[in-house]
């Protein structure tokens, strides 16, 4: 049984091996087109990109001109952090010499500097939650562009300023409106 096995095998081989002619019709890949397509952007990979670095997502979106925007509010939201902070540190050090020493800065009270710590504690905590907010703005917006970018952004659909008269007073109003193009 064996014997027969290898020979069957050893015939089916050879038979496989002479239906291999190297001189078949070559058939042209119908599969193949001219047309170039643009590779979308994936939003995945801007949001990744932007925030492991922000502007980085602008970047990979090619809108070049967004990165200037998004570190001039890193550096407005910092400065007024920093500023803020100084403000509070120097209060409160007034504060604390105040406390020891009631004829030191006679220019202030007790009141007026626990209220200028308060203010400017307030200040410097919401100028670290808008850089937070500025932060995750620029990724969704890295995002949200990438995933809208080979959309059709034709001008069926605008918004505009139209100017009309209120029927009720009779006077000229001005109002945005939403105007669909067929």
């Amino acid at each position: 049984m064996k014997y027969l096995i290898c020979i069957v095998f050893s015939i089916g081989i050879q038979i496989a091996v002479f239906a291999q002619d190297k001189g078949a019709l070559s058939v042209k890949d119908s599969t193949a087109t001219n047309e170039i397509y643009l590779a979308a952007l994936q939003p995945s990979k801007a949001a990744f990109y932007s925030a492991i670095l922000p502007g980085l997502g602008q970047a990979y979106n090619k809108k070049y001109w967004k990165i200037p925007l998004v570190y001039g509010s890193f550096a407005a939201t910092t400065y007024y952090f920093i500023y803020n902070n100084d403000k509070y540190q120097e209060y409160r050090s007034i504060f604390k010499e105040k406390k020891i020493d009631e004829n030191s800065h006679p220019e202030y009270s007790l009141e007026v500097l626990q209220r200028a710590q308060k203010y400017h504690k307030k200040n410097r905590d919401l100028s670290m939650l808008v850089t937070l907010g500025v932060y995750v703005l620029q990724i969704v917006e890295a995002s949200v562009d990438a995933h809208l970018q080979y959309h059709n952004t034709d001008n069926t659909l605008s918004i505009a300023p139209i100017l009309f008269r209120d029927p009720i007073n009779g006077k000229t109003v001005l109002s945005a409106g939403l105007t669909y193009n067929f």
